[in-house]
């Protein structure tokens, strides 16, 4: 108790990973925290054992298929449990790539498995996050997890050092301002057509950045955004402050991707 209450005093502060597009645009967030990553990890094991009470019900009792299943030889009996049971095994790897990045227990805590190096993150990232639990979570009761979590500058358990992910938060209250969304008028004329050279993860990664710096007045982390973009979508001539020009670059890959 004493280590579990040591590690919520650490992540008490808040952790930022800083990821590195693939247009070498920096962007900041938030690591999920300790508390975050255990009831998110509560709530999936309320879920699998639901599914193996429902399931022992339905399958064993209801159908009566246990009897069946005595009648058959110890390996028969072994692959008849097992098959049932495989998706509380494959749990986690099935819907963090279903979900990107999210089982049901993360999805409801709003946190998110990513890549740290700004890619998304593929089958093969989950599928090691997932073997990686025999060590993290089922040894020593998750003891591993916890103390990798606590003692890495990114938050990572062995999964995700091994994998090349860490687990962030998302923000809790979601509306337009927090996607690649923008309000436009019915009679908005685009300035910069090149804005198409971007990407969705773009937009969002610029917007995100463009928020946070504009809400801290950090007037630096704006200039280097603008020049960035400007590099990016290979624009010559622009007339706006750097807050501005941001602001008509969003609006204007709104206009051009809206009806993609």
């Amino acid at each position: 108790m004493r280590l579990l209450s040591y590690a919520f005093k650490l992540k008490q502060l808040m952790v930022e990973l800083q990821i590195n597009t693939t247009q070498n645009v920096n962007i900041n967030f938030i690591a999920a925290s300790v508390g975050e990553r255990i009831l998110a990890f509560i709530i999936d094991w309320i879920i699998k054992i639901a599914y193996i009470v429902v399931t022992y019900q339905i399958v064993f009792n209801l159908l009566e298929i246990e009897a069946l299943v005595e009648d058959m030889d110890h390996w028969s009996q072994i692959a008849i449990y097992v098959s049932f049971y495989l998706p509380v095994v494959f749990y986690s790897l099935l819907f963090e790539t279903l979900l990107d990045g999210q089982t049901i227990g993360k999805r409801i805590m709003k946190i998110k498995v990513v890549k740290i190096d700004g890619y998304q993150a593929a089958l093969a990232d989950y599928l090691v996050r997932w073997f990686f639990r025999i060590v993290d979570l089922n040894m020593m009761s998750g003891i591993v997890a916890l103390i990798a979590i606590v003692t890495s500058k990114k938050s990572q358990r062995l999964g995700d050092m091994t994998a090349g992910t860490s687990v962030i938060t998302l923000k809790n209250n979601v509306n337009i301002s927090h996607t690649i969304l923008e309000e436009l008028d019915d009679d908005y004329i685009p300035t910069y057509p090149s804005v198409i050279n971007l990407s969705d993860n773009d937009a969002r990664i610029i917007k995100e950045t463009y928020i946070r710096a504009k809400a801290s007045r950090d007037y630096e982390t704006l200039v280097k955004l603008r020049k960035k973009i400007v590099e990016v979508i290979e624009l010559k001539n622009y007339n706006e402050s750097d807050m501005q020009f941001i602001d008509v670059i969003l609006k204007d890959y709104n206009y051009y991707t809206q009806g993609m």
